[in-house]
C-alpha cells in the first residue's frame, strides 16, 4: 500500500474515499449535477437527486467541506458571541441555555455552531477580524454591554446577525429576541407589595446592560402602582457574590429592610445567603423574589421566588430567526418578545 492510499482511506480499508467524478458514475449523471444535488441545488430533478442520494449511501462518499464552501459561498457555521469573561460564561446557567436553545434550532440544519467567548479591549478585535473574515455564515451575540459596539460592526459588515436581548442602539434594524423585562421587574414590585411587604430594596444588574435597566424600571413603575416609596437601588453584576456583597450594603443602610427583589437568581442566592448569616429568616423576616426560574434552591432546599425567563426557548428563537436570515429569506423580522410570568415559591411565602 503506498502512502497516499494509506492517508486517505478509511481505516481498515485499501482503497481511496470515493471522489465527486466517482459519486457521479455511480448516480449515472454528470459531474456538475451530482455537485448540484451534494449543495442543495434547485436545477437537479427529482430523479437525479434520488440517484445521487442512493450512490452517497451506496459509496460512503463524504463531501469535501473547504470544496463545498467554495461553491456555495458559504462557511457552514454560525458564531454564538458572548462579551463576557470566561469564568462566568461557566459558572452561570443561562448560557449553558443559550447554547441549548442555538444548538437546537441547528438541529435540522447543516450549520455548526461556533462559540466565541469575548472581552474587551484585545479579545473584541480579534473577535470582529474573525467574524468579519468569512469563517461563519451569520452570528448571534447575547449579553452585550452599553461599551460594546456589536451593533456598529457587524451591522455594516452584511453579515447577518440576530440579538439575545435588546440592543442598546435599535435603529439599525438588527432583529433580537428578548423577555419583557420591564414587566418583570413591575411584578416583581407587585408581588412584595401585595403579600404585605413595605421596606423594599432590590440588586439590580449591571447599569450597562440593557436587560437589568428595564428591570429596574419595571420594578420602580410597580413601586409607584403599589403606593410605596422608592428604597435602596443597589448594582450587581448577576453572580452570587455580587449579590452576596449588595445585600450587605442594603442591611447597612436600611436594616429593617423587609423585601429583596434581585435582578438575578444567582444575586438572589447570595441576598439570602447574606440574610441568613446576619440572622434574618427568608421568608419570615425578609422575603426574597429572584430573576431567571434557573431551578436552583437556596440553603436547606428554599425554593426562589422568580420571573421565569425561558432562556432555551428565546435561544432557539434567535437561532431560527438567524437560519432563515442566512437563507436570504424577505424581510427583516420586528423583535420577538417573550411575556414575563412570576413564578412563587417558597422564599417570598410560606
Amino acid at each position: 500500500m503506498n502512502e497516499k492510499t494509506s492517508r486517505s482511506a478509511p481505516e481498515g480499508a485499501g482503497r481511496l474515499s470515493p471522489t465527486l467524478e466517482d459519486l457521479a458514475s455511480a448516480a449515472g449523471v454528470s459531474r456538475s449535477t451530482a455537485s448540484r444535488a451534494i449543495n442543495g441545488g434547485s436545477k437537479v430533478s427529482a430523479q437525479a437527486q434520488a440517484a445521487v442520494d442512493a450512490a452517497i449511501v451506496a459509496l460512503g462518499y463524504t463531501p469535501n467541506r473547504a470544496a463545498r464552501s467554495l461553491v456555495t459561498r458559504r462557511a457552514g457555521s454560525v458564531a454564538l458571541v458572548i462579551p463576557e469573561p470566561d469564568a462566568r460564561v461557566m459558572l452561570d446557567p443561562y448560557f449553558a441555555a443559550v447554547i441549548t436553545g442555538v444548538n437546537e434550532a441547528l438541529r435540522e440544519t447543516d450549520l455548526q455552531l461556533v462559540l466565541l467567548m469575548s472581552r474587551a479591549g484585545d479579545d473584541s478585535a480579534r473577535t470582529i477580524r474573525y467574524l468579519r473574515g468569512g469563517h461563519v455564515d451569520g452570528a448571534i451575540v447575547v449579553s452585550h454591554h452599553h461599551a460594546d459596539d456589536w451593533v456598529e460592526t457587524l451591522g455594516g459588515t452584511g453579515l447577518p446577525t440576530v440579538f439575545i436581548g435588546r440592543p442598546w442602539d435599535t435603529s439599525s434594524g438588527i432583529p433580537y429576541v428578548d423577555l419583557d423585562n420591564f414587566e418583570g421587574g413591575r411584578l416583581a414590585a407587585r408581588h412584595l407589595a401585595g403579600i404585605g411587604r413595605t421596606r423594599l430594596a432590590t440588586v439590580a444588574g449591571p447599569p450597562d446592560m440593557t436587560a437589568a435597566v428595564d428591570r429596574l424600571e419595571g420594578w420602580r413603575k410597580g413601586l409607584r402602582e403599589a403606593g410605596l416609596e422608592p428604597g435602596p437601588v443597589i448594582h450587581g453584576d448577576f453572580t452570587t457574590a455580587g449579590g452576596a456583597d449588595a445585600a450587605a450594603q442594603v442591611l447597612a443602610t436600611s436594616p429593617d429592610v423587609d423585601g429583596i427583589f434581585a435582578a438575578s437568581d444567582l444575586m438572589a442566592l447570595g441576598v439570602v445567603d447574606t440574610l441568613r448569616g446576619r440572622g434574618r429568616r427568608v421568608p419570615d423576616d425578609v422575603a426574597v423574589v429572584g430573576f431567571d426560574n434557573h431551578s436552583i434552591q437556596a440553603a436547606n432546599g428554599l425554593g426562589l421566588t422568580t420571573v421565569a425567563h425561558p432562556m432555551v426557548d428565546m435561544a432557539a428563537a434567535a437561532g431560527k430567526l438567524l437560519v432563515g436570515a442566512i437563507a436570504n429569506l424577505d424581510g427583516v423580522p420586528g423583535p420577538v418578545i417573550y411575556p414575563a410570568e412570576l413564578v412563587v415559591r417558597g422564599s417570598s411565602v410560606q
